[in-house]
């Protein structure tokens, strides 16, 4: 019964795909999903995957062509929902690698979240794709302001239930907070990472720091 719980998940049109711009702004997209022949298994997706890579830069087209195939992966193979870690107490959270090779620069990993955690403020220094297992998150969506780069306002919010899938563009800007009394698991996948280009906010005293 678990196991068909999870397997069909990510199979259901209550979910949505959310597209954060550069500016925080966050867009419901209706994205059509793919017909796999055969079961949708890890190694296929990161065969698309990387085939994808080689074809384009954009990161607005990379995440919305990789939506709709997180979304089959996760239907199809869905093991990846749980194999996870349990969040340390101490720490409040836990990652868990899904797949890593020498020199391989793309980030596929679950991260497990304590209720009651906030993340910094931040953004990743290049496109990324959280997808919620089990739990909910609230993302506060931030933006720097016209006036002074380092200076951040607060854009919105956006409560993601399970089956929710939410991508980024490389420079948007967020914290991240579970919602409730359980943990938060999510599946995470992220581009490249231009570490010159990704900071940790701060709202009070309005510094960014590399990090």
């Amino acid at each position: 019964m678990f196991d068909e719980l999870l397997a069909t998940l990510y199979n259901t049109q209550q979910s949505h795909n959310y597209l954060v711009d550069n500016d925080g702004t966050v867009k419901d997209c209706t994205l059509e999903t793919i017909d796999s022949p055969t079961t949708y298994r890890l190694y296929r997706f990161l065969t698309d995957l990387e085939d994808l890579l080689n074809s384009t830069a954009n990161p607005e087209k990379i995440l919305l062509t990789l939506i709709p195939k997180v979304r089959q992966l996760l239907t199809d193979s869905y093991w990846l929902q749980t194999d996870y870690s349990e969040p340390s107490r101490n720490l409040g959270w836990s990652v868990k690698i899904l797949y890593q090779e020498p020199d391989y620069p793309i980030t596929i990993q679950n991260v497990a979240w304590l209720p009651h955690q906030t993340s910094p403020i931040h953004n990743h220094g290049t496109w990324g794709i959280v997808a919620i297992i089990s739990g909910s998150e609230k993302n506060k969506l931030w933006r720097r302001t016209s006036r002074k780069s380092d200076r951040l306002e607060l854009v919105g919010e956006q409560i993601l239930l399970p089956g929710d899938i939410i991508a980024f563009n490389p420079e948007a800007i967020h914290s991240v907070e579970p919602v409730g009394d359980e943990p938060t698991i999510t599946f995470n996948l992220y581009g490249v990472t231009n570490f010159a280009a990704r900071y940790e906010f701060d709202a009070v005293t309005h510094k960014a720091k590399n990090f």
